[in-house]
């Protein structure tokens, strides 16, 4: 991305009209951005500064801004369902992802989590991510293309995430986003290192119960919780101020848990996330 410097030709660009909706498109030379508040060329904004407001053949302005990670997320061609970005930015807090770490992703679908790890690992760490259709496969890559160019440090492997995990190396972190990652968590053990964090993303708590069940039963997980994000925003203007009617509740379900080393085959003991972890 270009921050800072004007909008050039074959750059991303995020129209924002008076209504707040958005258009994401890439701007070419010669070429008209049309709507139903009218048109604009991309000469137009082509050279332009980021923050700058365009008027359409009608008249009507359009603020012209580079599109933040979450904003592209939601803007994107989906093949499956995004994880939203409130969840997204939990994600990769509570699974700790770090500059260099080595992390495997499994449920790649349109792409939206395997773009904000390739991101948090940055260009020392590396993203191994599973995805068994095809046609995911191939709309994810085209998205990640599309937000970051070529990338070096990412493996897409195309296929059940249990057909391949015994064979990779150690890695720091497990992300999954799939419907059963209890029938995984023991080649989940096999691959993570011991102290690194499995997160698995879930849209019921009927499938979060069976994962963390699975995960007590055995002697190689500890800390094990499980939480989901509501966002409420909140409507300010002059003397009114009160939460928007509509609020972005309930997506999924995020279960975290450590690895440790298995102590005699018993299972760990259930001990208790850190009093900071909650609020009273």
């Amino acid at each position: 991305m270009n921050d800072g410097l004007p909008f050039q030709d074959g750059e991303q660009v995020l129209l924002i009209d008076q209504r707040g909706k958005r258009h994401l498109l890439f701007l070419r030379k010669s070429e008209t951005f049309h709507s139903d508040r009218g048109w604009i060329a991309h000469d137009t904004v082509i050279g332009q500064s980021e923050g700058t407001w365009i008027r359409s053949s009608l008249g009507l302005r359009y603020l012209a801004l580079r599109p933040t990670l979450a904003e592209f997320v939601l803007e994107m061609p989906r093949g499956a369902q995004v994880i939203y970005p409130k969840d997204l930015a939990m994600i990769l807090f509570w699974a700790d992802i770090f500059p260099g770490a080595r992390v495997l992703e499994a449920g790649t679908g349109s792409g939206a989590l395997t773009l904000a790890l390739l991101r948090a690992v940055g260009p020392d760490g590396r993203v191994i991510t599973y995805e068994q259709r095809d046609e995911f496969a191939r709309r994810a890559l085209a998205n990640i293309h599309m937000r970051v160019g070529e990338v070096t440090n990412l493996m897409v492997r195309l296929g059940p995430v249990e057909d391949g995990i015994g064979d990779e190396q150690p890695v720091d972190r497990v992300v999954l986003d799939l419907p059963e990652p209890w029938k995984l968590t023991r080649a989940v053990a096999g691959v993570l290192r011991p102290g690194g964090i499995f997160l698995a993303y879930l849209p019921t708590i009927i499938q979060s119960h069976q994962l963390c069940e699975a995960l007590h039963r055995e002697p190689y997980w500890a800390l094990v919780e499980t939480f989901e994000t509501l966002v409420r925003p909140w409507n300010i203007e002059g003397q009114s101020v009160r939460p928007f009617h509509r609020m972005v509740a309930h997506t999924g379900f995020i279960t975290v848990a450590r690895r440790v080393v298995e102590s005699e085959g018993q299972p760990a003991p259930r001990l208790a996330a850190a009093e900071g972890d909650r609020a009273e």
